[in-house]
């Protein structure tokens, strides 16, 4: 059943995506800006941790979950070191993601030929 909840969920924040790009006519850069605020939104007030409880990678697969984790960080070094907290809270939390994205796309482009 949590496979059925991860699709069904994962799908829905798609969903909303190509909908944001589609009728309301944002870009993609727009739309991926989007998601990541309103994830960090739902990671605000309380509603994305149980999200990704139930839903599994289903919400926490998605660039919304990109938000939850800076914001996630950010209020947990917060209480735990002050307000310099939140300034390494987000750096603590996500910095592995985003390193792996810089170092994986240099060794893309390094095999890739880009069109241009």
């Amino acid at each position: 059943m949590i496979f059925l909840w991860a699709f069904l969920i994962g799908g829905a924040i798609c969903v909303v995506g190509q909908l944001l790009m589609d009728v309301v006519k944002l870009t993609p850069a727009h739309t991926m800006s989007t998601l990541v605020v309103v994830g960090a939104i739902a990671d605000a007030v309380g509603i994305y941790d149980p999200l990704i409880k139930f839903a599994g990678a289903g919400a926490s697969v998605p660039i919304t979950s990109f938000g939850n984790s800076l914001v996630h960080g950010a209020l947990t070094e917060l209480e735990r070191d002050g307000w310099i907290g939140v300034v390494t809270g987000i750096f603590d939390i996500t910095s592995a993601g985003i390193s792996s994205a810089i170092v994986f796309s240099f060794l893309a482009a390094l095999i890739a030929r880009p069109k241009g």
